[in-house]
């Protein structure tokens, strides 16, 4: 093994603590562990791209509402399972404001987080109707989401959409909705990892589909309006954030607070519930629950059994923060363009020294910029190449564990640094070198 910043009998006894099977296979926290011990044993600063955690300050608007609120001593009340008359109603303002979507403040609940949003859903959706007990991603997607379904005793499938941009999609996604088993489909848009963005045409397709086989759709918007090749920062002025609910009325939307808003400490979020699957009422939770409606079995009985409500404080940021974005006071778009930023820089060094791009192109666009981007190296499996950037102090997720059939790596943007652009050059060129034909 050539000289590489992290020695690498250091790194092998380190990851051989771990007991992994496969390294490749290593979760985010896993990668996150490993190389974070290995810091500190080297002394050697890693570049760390395995873990998508905002790298921007929390927004003001925010910190300012949630000090108010306990100021006026809301930490001592038990916040209302339905959520804060304010966050609901600026939940469905803030919709219209940038999806152009009507959908009743009933419906949009606030969660702790979108990992309690998806749980929820998952549990609530597989519980509707007989023989609809499994989950299709549109991969790929977010491992840890798989992991929930694990936990609960979930099925579910998936196929990586690489192959099946566009009019593709209808055939793929309907041979899996035509055997009847799948309670809801679910995908991220802009995606995690590869940042692509799904289409008007594609998110038709998938309503329609939707609505022809009694599926729901659960659209995680984790990175909403991060498709930085549009403007979609005006409040009630196109081009909108695009979704699934212009298409069918079977969607749940996942808005989270953590990214947009760089709010992710507070765990919180909105889960909103369409009009009409909210008031719909299942054999499937009636004969569990002895009645209620879906939006009445998630909120009363699921989220209730979860956690029994959300934050207040909490609450009232994410409604400040709905409120200042669609009244034009808070451009939470520009503040987040400087992941789109990073990933035009990054890229560049990583192509420079002989990576490419895996998901390089967006139908007939080159892949925005923006919180993830993906890479590869020739010659080398995603698993190989993601234990030999750790002798080189850079972290990274394989694409395998997202769901993907391509080999190659997952690199987020969001932890880097000024002065880390030199040392990702300098640490790559050294690579570069040592793998050399």
């Amino acid at each position: 093994m050539n000289q590489t910043p992290i020695d690498y009998n250091t790194a092998q006894e380190v990851i051989k603590s771990y007991n992994l099977s496969d390294f490749g296979h290593a979760t985010i926290r896993e990668v996150v562990a490993i190389s974070t011990e290995l810091e500190t044993k080297t002394g050697t600063e890693f570049i760390h791209m395995e873990m998508g955690v905002p790298g921007l300050k929390a927004a003001q608007v925010g910190v300012e509402a949630e000090i108010k609120a306990l100021e006026n001593g809301i930490a001592s009340v038990y916040p209302n399972i339905n959520g804060a008359p304010e966050v609901k109603t600026e939940a469905a303002r803030f919709i219209k404001a940038f999806i152009d979507i009507d959908i009743s403040p009933e419906g949009c609940v606030p969660v702790t987080g979108s990992m309690q949003g998806t749980y929820a859903s998952f549990l609530t959706c597989g519980q509707c109707t007989a023989g609809k007990d499994t989950i299709l991603f549109i991969d790929p997607g977010f491992p840890v989401q798989k992991q929930q379904l694990i936990v609960m005793g979930y099925q579910h499938e998936s196929f990586d959409v690489y192959e099946y941009r566009g009019e593709k999609l209808r055939g793929i996604l309907e041979s899996y909705l035509e055997k009847g088993n799948i309670a809801a489909v679910i995908y991220s848009n802009p995606n995690n990892p590869a940042w692509i963005c799904l289409t008007e045409e594609e998110l038709r397709i998938i309503g329609e589909l939707a609505t022809k086989y009694d599926t729901i759709v659960i659209e995680d918007l984790a990175y909403f309006a991060m498709d930085f090749r549009k403007p979609l920062g005006k409040p009630f002025e196109a081009p909108f954030q695009a979704s699934v609910a212009k298409y069918t009325d079977n969607y749940i939307l996942q808005i989270s607070g953590s990214k947009a808003f760089s709010y992710a400490g507070q765990r919180i979020a909105i889960t909103a519930i369409s009009d009409k699957l909210y008031h719909r009422q299942f054999d499937g939770l009636t004969k569990r629950y002895g009645g209620g409606t879906f939006g009445s079995v998630y909120i009363h009985r699921v989220l209730y059994a979860l956690s029994s409500g959300t934050s207040h404080s909490a609450q009232l940021a994410l409604a400040a923060m709905f409120k200042a974005a669609s009244d034009g006071q808070f451009d939470f778009v520009s503040e987040v363009q400087e992941y789109g930023k990073r990933a035009e820089k990054l890229k560049k060094i990583f192509t420079d020294n002989g990576f490419t791009i895996v998901y390089n192109q967006d139908l007939d666009q080159p892949i925005a910029d923006g919180f993830y981007f993906t890479i590869a190296y020739p010659g080398m499996t995603g698993g190989k190449l993601m234990e030999e950037l750790i002798y080189y102090g850079i972290s990274a997720i394989s694409l395998s564990t997202t769901g993907s059939h391509q080999e190659g790596l997952r690199a987020c943007t969001s932890f880097i640094k000024p002065h880390q652009y030199d040392l990702l050059k300098e640490r790559l060129k050294l690579f570069k070198s040592n793998h050399s034909l």
